[in-house]
């Protein structure tokens, strides 16, 4: 999200840091958390009995004067309690969030429980910094914040929104999102890659290079497994068993922070030292339904590999190709195009029956998509050809692009096949 003011160019930005409230601050969370849940699910619960009777679709308007009726009842009126705001706010939320489920961009809404991350969102006329420290509303005093950022004074920070939130092990995070002014692009590198994604190894470049996959999930299973056998001993409801829960929600915290460390090195990298980058676009979320690879699949984190390249390369201003899915990469020879009939996933390395070139098969997929992106950059005539996105700074990400008939296969020639 940007805009431009005064000739500058302004972009959202969030800094998340640790957060530390006192007892009172922790029960005023916790109770506003509650009554966010409790909005958020009865307002669920009517939207849906409602389209289930022929209602139609639910205004925002109406849930607004719903909740206003429901801080008049007695059952209700502990809602007045708590700031007004991450109310509305949830309301807000849950409006954009079928919004984006009847036109096909997310999923159903579905019911929010408290055993998982809590979180309230506060606006402008809800908190306010003041001498570097934040106050938020029905709270007495400032919440004390780990600063994560030395380079970057809280004081000059005017952030537009502020999320106080609880993870399942216990943990308090604040989130400023505010709007700064966009940095200056990146200097050239005159270097260009292509990444081939994979599982034994996280990524093999189309200049031979293979980035380890760290296999984060693997190396904690053994300890996961055993805080989860003595959780499902503990008895229901127990002391025992919420110490024994918060000791799961922490080791699933190390291995998510260890997976998204290694992820943000991984495509800093990337980023920093080529101007242009092409990957392939994976349907993980057909990939996963597999059960021998799901789990291997989901630990790998594909996904969120390709978000921090999107946002990391609009953000230094580089080129982000995203290759359509349908390209046969791995059965294309880099070095003459042509396109083997069949290659089993056993076959590690190939030979090309015409030109009887040598091929690793990741580093062969690796050079093919860059191929197919340096096609698409040099020519926005072939962009159809080699079905392909092209992410660049200020622009919308657009859908994957559709299977096509013609494939460019490496730069400066192409080839007619069908995927």
């Amino acid at each position: 999200m940007g805009g431009r003011c005064s000739s500058l160019t302004f972009v959202r930005t969030a800094y998340r840091c640790r957060a530390y409230p006192t007892p009172e601050q922790a029960a005023v969370f916790s109770r506003t958390f509650g009554c966010v849940r409790l909005v958020w699910n009865k307002t669920l619960a009517e939207r849906q009995a409602k389209y289930r009777t022929g209602g139609g679709a639910t205004r925002y308007r109406e849930t607004d004067a719903a909740l206003t009726e429901w801080k008049k009842t007695d059952e209700l009126g502990f809602l007045s309690e708590v700031s007004s705001v991450p109310l509305q706010q949830v309301l807000r939320h849950q409006h954009v969030a079928f919004s984006n489920f009847f036109s096909g961009r997310a999923r159903c809404p579905r019911f929010k429980s408290r055993r998982g991350r809590q979180s309230a969102h506060y606006t402008r006329s809800a908190f306010r910094v003041r001498d570097g420290k934040l106050w938020l509303a029905k709270t007495g005093a400032p919440l004390e914040l780990a600063w994560s950022w030395p380079g970057i004074d809280l004081t000059t920070v005017n952030p537009t929104t502020v999320i106080v939130s609880r993870e399942p092990d216990g943990r308090w995070y604040v989130t400023l999102a505010a709007d700064v002014v966009e940095p200056a692009s990146a200097p050239e590198t005159r270097r260009e890659v292509g990444i081939d994604l994979g599982i034994s190894t996280f990524a093999t470049t189309s200049e031979g290079e293979e980035i380890v996959n760290p296999r984060c999930l693997e190396r904690r299973a053994r300890s996961l497994a055993r805080y989860q056998r003595y959780m499902s001993r503990c008895r229901l409801g127990s002391r025992n068993q919420e110490k024994a829960r918060k000791k799961v929600a922490a080791a699933h915290r190390k291995v998510r922070n260890a997976r998204r460390d290694f992820l943000h090195r991984a495509s800093s990298n990337l980023v920093r030292d080529h101007d242009l980058i092409a990957i392939e676009d994976l349907a993980v979320k057909n990939m996963v339904r597999n059960r021998s690879l799901a789990r291997a699949i989901s630990d790998v984190g594909w996904r969120e590999f390709r978000a921090m390249l999107e946002y990391k390369a609009a953000k230094a201003g580089r080129t982000l190709v995203v290759v359509d899915r349908w390209y046969p990469s791995s059965k294309t020879c880099s070095s003459c195009g042509h396109v083997l009939a069949q290659l089993a996933l056993s076959a590690r390395r190939w030979t090309c029956p015409i030109c009887r070139a040598r091929h690793d098969r990741d580093v062969n997929a690796a050079k093919n998509i860059l191929a197919a992106g340096r096609a698409v950059t040099r020519s926005p005539a072939s962009s159809e050809a080699c079905g392909a996105d092209v992410r660049r700074r200020g622009k919308p990400s657009p859908q994957s692009a559709v299977k096509q008939e013609t494939r460019i296969v490496r730069c400066g020639a192409s080839s007619t096949a069908r995927c």
